[in-house]
């Protein structure tokens, strides 16, 4: 039962199973459903931080389970660092253009800090470069929102 709820929770609901590109594919989930939610600022952290923990020990569960340090099936890593990078912001397409690109390069790029994150032990390298990613896209689309509204 539990390894279940960690699978689903890992993959998304399923996104992880995109065919290509899940990490992408997620982030654009997160995006469209941050766009259309009528959630509330302190909702959407509470989002933020309950998609970071249960992620930590989901992605934990099912990397353990699948032998894999990093399966390209978990994919709750980009859901809680797209998340992070947009919540409480102003709904505006330049400000969702700009986080979905600039945290899909820092994703990938894995520049310092996320390479060293990534070699943190089970769910929390999985998490926390992810994260690190959305936090550092944030700082800047705070930039992007100050100039702008």
């Amino acid at each position: 039962m539990l390894a279940k709820l960690a699978q689903l929770i890992a993959t998304g609901g399923g996104v992880g199973y995109a065919p290509v590109a899940s990490g992408t594919v997620a982030s654009a989930v997160v995006a469209a459903l941050w766009w259309v939610l009528p959630l509330s600022v302190p909702v959407q952290w509470v989002v933020c931080a309950a998609m970071t923990l249960g992620g930590v020990w989901a992605s934990g569960v099912v990397a353990r389970r699948l032998g894999d340090q990093d399966p390209s099936v978990v994919v709750i890593d980009e859901f809680a660092g797209m998340w992070l990078a947009v919540a409480g912001l102003p709904k505006a397409w330049p400000v969702i253009g700009a986080a979905f690109l600039l945290f899909r390069i820092l994703d990938i790029g894995k520049f310092p800090p996320m390479k060293q994150l990534e070699h943190l032990p089970g769910g929390w390298g999985i998490m926390l470069d992810d994260v690190a990613a959305g936090a550092i896209t944030r700082l800047c689309l705070l930039g992007l929102v100050a100039y702008m509204f």
